[in-house]
């Protein structure tokens, strides 16, 4: 049997080289710059609603001012010689970027109604790019959330560290963190498919992981239960990592930077993989 005849090309030149297939390189440079579109994307919303920003820092404000100077005065959390607003401080910091990140999976849903996520499908954009885009963009908006939690914590006297070394694990951590619940806030949302039951849940969602971590007082003060809840919970290693960062006593044991990161990026990982599963099925 012989092979089909080579058709020439249509000006009688010679056969043109294959296409080579891009190297792993550039499918990486070519995945982050797309990643870094998506991002810029959201981070734009943020500029044309700054007032976001605003309500959102209510409730630190809150947590802080009333929250925290009562129990500061009833001395019954025992945090040693660290001072309890300055124990808190960091804890609310990681509420507020949970709180920020947890809701950031609602955008999906709204561009799914415009027909944008369609387009996005339908791009060669990959998969985890999108999510990763989306989850970026919350780590920036959890970062100008912190500027606000730290002038909050100047102005109540809590004394912090602001070597540039601490200050940018930070701003690492906060990002983290805040990419680590905006992918599972986007889960959430591939999952319920609807506004009403994805503020539900997101409402059911918060409150458990805030009160199960270390964030208002240590896990040493749980019950047992509680304490493997805790360290169950990504929060609690965000939270000893900017409790580690920030403070120059931390007052309690810390878990250890190095477990906190392996954690808390082992944990981001896992939840990119579901979430880029999962994204197709927000429009089915």
């Amino acid at each position: 049997m012989t092979s089909p005849e080579r058709v020439a090309p249509p000006n009688g030149s010679a056969d043109p080289e294959p296409r080579r297939a891009p190297g792993v390189m550039a499918r990486i440079i070519g995945s982050v710059a797309k990643t870094l579109a998506i991002a810029d994307m959201e981070v734009r919303k943020l500029r044309h609603d700054p007032t976001e920003l605003l309500t959102r820092a209510i409730q630190p404000v809150l947590w802080l001012v009333v929250f925290g100077q009562v129990i500061s005065r009833g001395h019954v959390v025992a945090t040693g010689e660290l001072p309890y607003l300055d124990f808190l401080v960091p804890g609310i910091l990681a509420q507020s970027v949970l709180f920020i990140a947890i809701f950031n999976g609602i955008s999906i849903i709204w561009e799914r109604d415009l027909g944008i996520v369609h387009k996005f499908l339908a791009s060669p954009t990959p998969r985890a790019a999108l999510v990763l885009g989306k989850a970026l963009a919350g780590g920036v908006r959890a970062v100008t959330q912190a500027v606000v939690v730290a002038a909050l914590a100047l102005l109540l006297g809590v004394r912090l560290r602001w070597d540039p070394a601490a200050l940018a694990g930070v701003v690492v951590f906060v990002v983290l963190g805040a990419a680590l619940f905006s992918t599972f806030s986007l889960i959430v949302a591939c999952l319920v498919k609807t506004r009403e039951r994805f503020m539900g849940v997101g409402q059911v969602l918060t409150m458990p992981l805030f009160f199960a971590s270390n964030a208002i007082y240590p896990i040493s003060m749980m019950p047992g239960w509680l304490q493997t809840i805790s360290r169950l919970n990504p929060l609690t290693y965000q939270v000893d990592a900017l409790r580690h960062l920030l403070l120059p006593s931390v007052g309690v044991v810390p878990i250890g930077l190095e477990i906190d990161l392996a954690v808390l990026a082992a944990a981001l990982a896992l939840l990119t993989l579901i979430s880029a599963r999962l994204y197709p099925r927000i429009v089915i």
